[in-house]
């Protein structure tokens, strides 16, 4: 895991606890300075999730195997598919977690 500035720095965004998140290398590679994405349906630029002031239910759900995130709202479709949430290496490690009771997380 990293510390990822969820309104970069690049945009103004301050290092104190109310802008950090912890994040996977990868997700955090594939963000970068973003803020925005399209959202794969409407086509519209909307604001990627903000896990500090965002609740994670609102905008994503599991598949019923719990192998994907399926973005629920235009920020949610817009964040899986910016930080590639749903690529091969993830859905094969979550297999694995699911395979041994790891996954999916607590409530």
């Amino acid at each position: 895991m990293v510390i990822d500035h969820v309104i970069p720095q690049k945009a103004g965004g301050p290092s104190d606890i109310d802008n950090l998140a912890l994040a996977c290398y990868r997700c955090n590679e594939f963000k970068g300075a973003r803020m925005d994405a399209q959202d794969p349906q409407s086509g519209a630029r909307t604001p990627l999730f903000n896990p500090c002031n965002q609740d994670w239910h609102e905008h994503f759900e599991w598949s019923t195997d719990c192998l994907r995130i399926i973005g629920q709202t235009a920020t949610g479709r817009a964040t899986v598919e910016a930080l590639h949430l749903n690529n091969d290496w993830l859905v094969h490690a979550r297999r694995i977690w699911v395979s041994t009771g790891l996954f999916p997380p607590m409530e």
